[in-house]
């Protein structure tokens, strides 16, 4: 049984920072990428960012949060963890994490995260 739980979010003013934290349990192939994603309220969720579990830990980042936001991973504790600094009230929503491995089929989400950022 893979779990994921996050923490991390929060009220704050526009221009302040948050940290999230996701922590996956459970029997995850280890070649897999991780990643956030958000829910707007009254849109689609949509990706913020990625990262791969090669050496390199390769990034990708949705065009919005680029300069902002920094994704991270831990590979020993099986955790991915997403600074967000500047933050604009329009990146209110639900943070999901996400794990995902094409090689085996896995992926799992969280059961989020509220962000709210106020003007």
């Amino acid at each position: 049984q893979v779990q994921l739980v996050e923490s991390g979010g929060g009220l704050v003013q526009a221009g302040e920072s948050l940290r999230l934290s996701c922590a996956a349990s459970g029997n995850i192939f280890r070649l897999n990428t991780m990643g956030w994603y958000r829910q707007p309220p009254g849109k689609q969720r949509e990706l913020v960012a990625t990262i791969s579990s090669n050496g390199g830990g390769s990034t990708n980042y949705a065009d919005s949060v680029k300069g902002r936001f920094t994704i991270s991973r831990d590979n020993a504790k099986n955790a991915v963890y997403l600074q967000m600094n500047s933050l604009k009230p329009e990146d209110t929503g639900v943070y999901y994490c996400n794990v995902d491995s094409p090689y085996t089929g896995q992926n799992y989400w969280g059961q989020g995260t509220q962000v709210t950022v106020s003007s």
